[in-house]
């Protein structure tokens, strides 16, 4: 390791190494700055889910799931940051599938199972931010346009928000600017609720219902959290990565203590009929004010998930080399052409897939459980016996070792009954004709 200033130091494991002479600087970011990405990119459409999440478990269970779950990402949040300075050279959950699978000789294969889940994860998230957006600005022009067009006209916006090869270089205004405005718009959504809530409302404590209905509204606030499979990534664009576990903080206090204002208070006015998104259930005026304060939320996120996947591919193809940090020609035209492959997919996708929103889902639980939770546990479990003692250090913190298997076996649950879930919600989709065709208005 070597140290070039007082303010960051550089390990020769990472990627991103000692930048005085880089004409492309990537390790600009300050803890506040990672945390606003990081709010940026969770805080985001998912928000909307959780009033219905409530009305369908009740009020009591709704928000006793939402805040352990918040609880229960900082713990894992914490467990990946700690793999990561363990491991500098992780840029992505591929990197950490290497190290985590190679004791097994499956480095290779845990290397491109999650690097391939992470990027389709992202591109999901693309297609998933377009549609939002596409269905804000429906509302506000009061659909007098061809959805198709909304949608088409979103994807180039995103595309040229999501242009900047590093964090700094302007996506960390667009996230602070899309920070303020989740705040706003959902503070506006519940003074509206308030002022014109729905009348005849039923609220109640507890809500009977099958295992499948409640696990399908449970899937809501446990993903609302689903962000930790770019935490690698960002971290490793800090100036002081040590510093990551002030972001995590900062970043489950904000999203925790929200969800739960934003959720009960939507609920409470809303009643059980609240649709997903919430804003759906709004008067028309209050709908417009919100959806359109909400907008830069959608838009920057989706960039950030258009920047992620085509930064993962990126820096797989140009480690260690100068294309990396230089403007080169080569490296801008495989930057843009990346990005322009991932943004078409999304858009693909979104609009070509008419069941898109379980596909998302589906998708969801079978990466995004063992991102945020599962493999959290393998990570200590790794970290613990191969830089330790072995297993003799495993058994000396035994608490530990509980919970880490308790965060694997959730997120093995997760991932199995979230994708049951899901898959029978769209086969009854399909049953009652509820889901459209591909590449229609």
């Amino acid at each position: 390791m070597n140290t070039t200033s007082t303010d960051i130091s550089y390990d020769d494991r990472e990627v991103f190494t000692d930048e005085k002479n880089h004409q492309i600087k990537y390790r600009t970011l300050s803890w506040q700055s990672a945390a606003f990405i990081m709010i940026t990119e969770i805080v985001t459409g998912g928000t909307l889910t959780l009033p219905q999440a409530i009305a369908v478990v009740g009020l009591v269970p709704g928000t006793i799931i939402i805040l352990f779950c918040g609880i229960w990402a900082l713990f894992t949040s914490f467990l990946l940051i700690d793999f990561k300075l363990n491991h500098p050279e992780v840029h992505n959950m591929g990197d950490a599938g290497y190290i985590l699978f190679s004791p097994f000789g499956l480095g290779v294969m845990g290397r491109e199972v999650l690097s391939a889940g992470t990027i389709l994860f992202a591109i999901t998230g693309v297609g998933s931010m377009s549609l939002l957006g596409q269905l804000a600005l429906q509302t506000l022009s009061q659909g007098r346009m061809c959805a198709m067009s909304y949608l088409g006209i979103w994807t180039c916006i995103t595309f040229l928000v999501a242009l900047p090869r590093t964090f700094g270089a302007g996506l960390l205004g667009f996230s602070v600017a899309a920070c303020v405005s989740v705040l706003v718009a959902t503070l506006v959504a519940m003074i509206g609720s308030g002022i014109e809530p729905t009348p005849d409302r039923i609220v109640v404590a507890t809500a009977p219902n099958s295992f499948y209905t409640a696990f399908l509204a449970i899937t809501n606030p446990v993903l609302a959290y689903a962000g930790h499979f770019l935490f690698f990534t960002i971290i490793s664009e800090m100036r002081v990565p040590s510093d990551s576990k002030k972001s995590a903080w900062a970043l489950q206090l904000f999203s925790t203590t929200w969800y739960v204002i934003f959720a009960v208070v939507s609920y409470f006015y809303l009643g059980s009929t609240v649709q997903s998104p919430s804003f759906l259930s709004l008067s028309e005026i209050w709908a417009k004010a919100a959806w359109g304060l909400f907008l830069p939320n959608i838009l920057v996120a989706g960039a950030l998930y258009n920047h992620f996947a085509a930064k993962i591919v990126f820096v797989r193809m140009f480690r260690k080399s100068r294309h990396l940090t230089e403007n080169t020609v080569l490296g801008w035209g495989v930057w843009i052409l990346l990005l322009a492959i991932a943004n078409a997919c999304g858009f693909v996708l979104a609009t070509g897939v008419p069941f898109f929103s379980y596909l998302g889902g589906i998708v969801a639980s079978a990466f995004a459980s063992w991102y945020t939770y599962g493999l959290a546990g393998a990570f200590w479990w790794h970290d613990t016996h191969h830089l330790g003692n072995g297993w003799i250090s495993v058994k000396q913190r035994c608490p530990m070792f509980i919970l880490c298997l308790g965060t694997l076996l959730a997120g093995g649950f997760i991932c199995v009954g979230g994708m049951y879930a899901i898959v029978k919600s769209l086969i009854e989709a399909y049953a009652s004709g509820a889901v459209g065709h591909p590449f229609t208005c």
